[in-house]
């Protein structure tokens, strides 16, 4: 089996060559507004132009629509799309189909239901990224109702 590190949420050209010298495959620009480490399609194209050959471009994206995907692109060369929000199998296999760069799906993991749910996605995606989440907790409903949790 072989292990390919991927960096996200870079943002300068010190971080992009730090995550290549350091031996990523992947790097990773995020296209989500609300995160403290979203870039433009602008900025991403200047951060793509500093990749060294080797390493993939991934475009990190949380339910977009094709028209947000697209202003992206026509900017920004990336080589995978990454959906990292609540997209479907066939919203994933649909936006390979109609952008035609490979995909991958993040699957949040919290437990070992969550593993096996990620299956669906293995005929549309090229690549699954794991990304842990808290584990739930029995008692969890409790837990967020006490003031006293910090939670």
């Amino acid at each position: 089996m072989s292990i390919a590190a991927k960096i996200c949420g870079l943002s300068s050209e010190a971080a992009v060559a730090a995550a290549a010298a350091g031996g990523a495959a992947y790097v990773g620009f995020v296209f989500y507004p609300p995160s403290p480490r979203a870039v433009s399609p602008e900025r991403a194209a200047r951060l793509c132009a500093v990749v060294p050959a080797g390493v993939r471009r991934v475009g990190s994206f949380v339910d977009a629509d094709d028209a947000a995907i697209a202003a992206v692109l026509d900017v920004a060369p990336l080589d995978i799309l990454q959906f990292h929000g609540h997209e479907s199998p066939g919203r994933v296999a649909a936006a390979k189909a109609r952008f035609g760069r490979r995909v991958m799906k993040a699957i949040a993991i919290a437990g070992p239901e969550d593993v096996l749910a990620a299956s669906s996605y293995e005929a549309a995606a090229d690549l699954l990224l794991f990304d842990a989440k808290p584990p739930r907790r029995a008692d969890a409903r409790a837990a967020m109702a006490s003031p006293s949790t910090g939670i």
